[in-house]
């Protein structure tokens, strides 16, 4: 059996550590300014998020008393807030802009305009809001759509309707906004869609309110 061959030569460390170290030298400065921006960055980072938490606590407790108006069905007051200590939502969107609370403001300051009839004023409030929730973004798209069907665009009504509809998935929301989607089909002359919406809501939806006389509808579009 042959002897495993060991080498004599040494591992010559100080050489090598020699040059790692040339090397620092010659570029330290560029080293230190990398680092220096990766600390930045990081600090920075942890300084912002702190800041944007602060910011979503204030804004969340400045839009405090303009949900308790809003759900007292104080739309004008919930809006403007009183001018002293509260501010309403058009308020709040403004002086948090950028912040997830500022973001819901805008979908209230669309809701309260549309409660007080001002359509036309709502709709660029519900089509900045721009959020995930889905209840939130289904109501934001079904409040479109009446505002438009109150402004004589019946096209895009419909379009919004259907889009809530289909957001929501619920039993509540989607067959009342395919039933309005429904009726202005007919307004338009459309029959076989506002059939094929009917149908929808009678085998999709047959626990829900509008099922209860759907039936009438499909028999009159028939």
């Amino acid at each position: 059996m042959s002897k495993k061959q060991t080498s004599n030569e040494p591992i010559i460390l100080d050489e090598a550590l020699g040059k790692s170290e040339a090397f620092i030298l010659k570029y330290k400065n560029q080293i230190l300014a990398s680092v220096a921006v990766i600390v930045i960055a990081i600090i920075g980072s942890v300084f912002y998020s702190s800041y944007a938490e602060e910011r979503e606590t204030e804004a969340a407790e400045a839009m405090f008393q303009a949900e308790a108006l809003f759900a007292a069905n104080h739309y004008e007051e919930a809006l403007n807030g009183d001018s002293v200590t509260i501010l309403g939502f058009v308020q709040v969107a403004d002086e948090y802009s950028g912040t997830k609370v500022a973001n819901l403001a805008k979908a209230y300051a669309g809701f309260s305009l549309a409660k007080l009839n001002r359509y036309e004023e709502a709709i660029p409030y519900l089509k900045d809001f721009d959020g995930n929730d889905q209840m939130v973004a289904a109501s934001v798209l079904r409040t479109l759509g009446n505002c438009y069907a109150n402004t004589g665009d019946n096209n895009k009504a419909i379009k919004y309707l259907l889009e809530a509809a289909e957001v929501a998935e619920s039993n509540s929301i989607s067959p009342n906004c395919l039933f309005n989607a429904g009726r202005m089909y007919e307004v338009q002359g459309d029959k076989a869609k506002a059939l094929e919406l009917y149908n929808q809501i009678k085998s999709e939806y047959p626990t829900s309110y509008e099922a209860m006389d759907i039936d009438k509808y499909i028999e009159h579009v028939k």
